[in-house]
């Protein structure tokens, strides 16, 4: 989540060359948005770990401002869409954030109380996890008015779509509900280091703690809902997953499983008959899909109407860092992901 730092003084940009790895950065104005400004530290907060990672890779420092400048493109977007949100006073209650919060933690299996405890594990202030959540709500809203009487999902899209994702359908046999957690190993963790964390990990499960807040604190898989996975055909898992399944019953807890590409844990939720999936069944989840995609090709020409209309200037380093084949599309696609999830 962005955290925004105080800034010194509008004076104070960044030097036009691109930052060393172990260059000093000093807060300032990386660019102004109409009225608003984004800053040098809210930039890097967003792309710390991205750059952390390219860093050690030995990646070169052009290809680290593009990181940067990518970041800040997608928080000029997020500070035009908050300037909808005020001029349309599409404001989200604390009564609608709490009931988001919880509709959250029911998907997660959690209580809000767990999932407030899970935000906190990853040194993350409720405070500002809150209001992400406020603003997420908020952006949909513009979505929804600005966006959504402009598209129109027919029904023989819907049909096409059925039939590419349906055809090759099971007969029969058997689905399971999966939760997976995974620490991987590679450049940065070996392998036993990532069994210790599993097994660690197993033993608060077997101690009591909630396998969905375990995975949201240290797994790689859909960590944001506890490790699931949600339903897959019996037929379609690996070998080794398959042969852990069989030993389980609903509820319950593999041991923990190494593979050369990490280590793993998996929880049962539930197995069941597998039944075919007709049309009727699927045509509400369909028609939601195609109106996202929809609405995210819709979402770029609206944000470039935006830009057109709204005074923009990049400072320094990132005026500079803005011409290195950086387009707006990459940081629009990139912000898209932050809105329709």
């Amino acid at each position: 989540m962005r955290r925004v730092f105080p800034w010194l003084a509008a004076g104070l940009l960044l030097a036009a060359a691109p930052a060393a790895a172990d260059e000093i950065l000093v807060d300032g104005i990386a660019a102004q948005v109409g009225e608003d400004v984004v800053l040098v530290s809210e930039v890097l907060a967003m792309v710390a770990e991205g750059e952390k990672q390219m860093r050690a890779a030995g990646v070169p420092e052009d290809q680290i401002a593009k990181l940067r400048a990518q970041g800040l493109e997608r928080l000029i977007e997020d500070k035009l869409i908050r300037s909808e949100v005020k001029r349309m006073e599409l404001y989200a209650s604390d009564a609608e954030v709490d009931e988001t919060i919880g509709m959250i933690a029911s998907d997660n299996g959690l209580t809000p109380e767990q999932l407030e405890k899970s935000v906190r594990a990853k040194n993350l202030d409720f405070d500002d996890y809150r209001e992400q959540i406020k603003q997420k709500i908020e952006n949909q809203r513009v979505i929804q008015v600005a966006l959504l009487p402009k598209v129109e999902v027919e029904q023989s899209a819907v049909r096409r779509l059925y039939e590419q994702r349906y055809k090759d359908q099971p007969d029969g046999g058997e689905q399971i509900h999966l939760r997976h957690l995974l620490v991987p190993a590679g450049q940065e963790k070996d392998l036993d280091t990532a069994c210790a964390e599993v097994t660690a990990a197993a033993e608060r499960i077997a101690a009591g703690e909630a396998f969905e807040a375990v995975a949201s604190e240290i797994s790689v898989i859909a960590p944001e809902q506890g490790g699931d996975i949600g339903w897959v055909h019996a037929s379609s898992l690996a070998s080794w997953m398959a042969r852990l399944v069989a030993e389980l019953e609903p509820g319950q807890v593999s041991p923990v499983n190494r593979q050369p590409f990490g280590c793993n844990l998996l929880k049962l939720v539930e197995r069941k008959a597998f039944e075919r999936v007709s049309y009727e069944m699927a045509e509400p989840q369909l028609f939601r899909e195609i109106q996202q995609m929809m609405i995210e090709a819709e979402f770029v020409t609206w944000m470039e109407e935006l830009r057109e209309r709204t005074y923009i200037q990049r400072y320094g380093y990132f005026a500079e860092a803005a011409t290195l084949d950086t387009t707006t599309a990459d940081s629009a696609d990139a912000n898209q992901d932050m809105l329709f999830q």
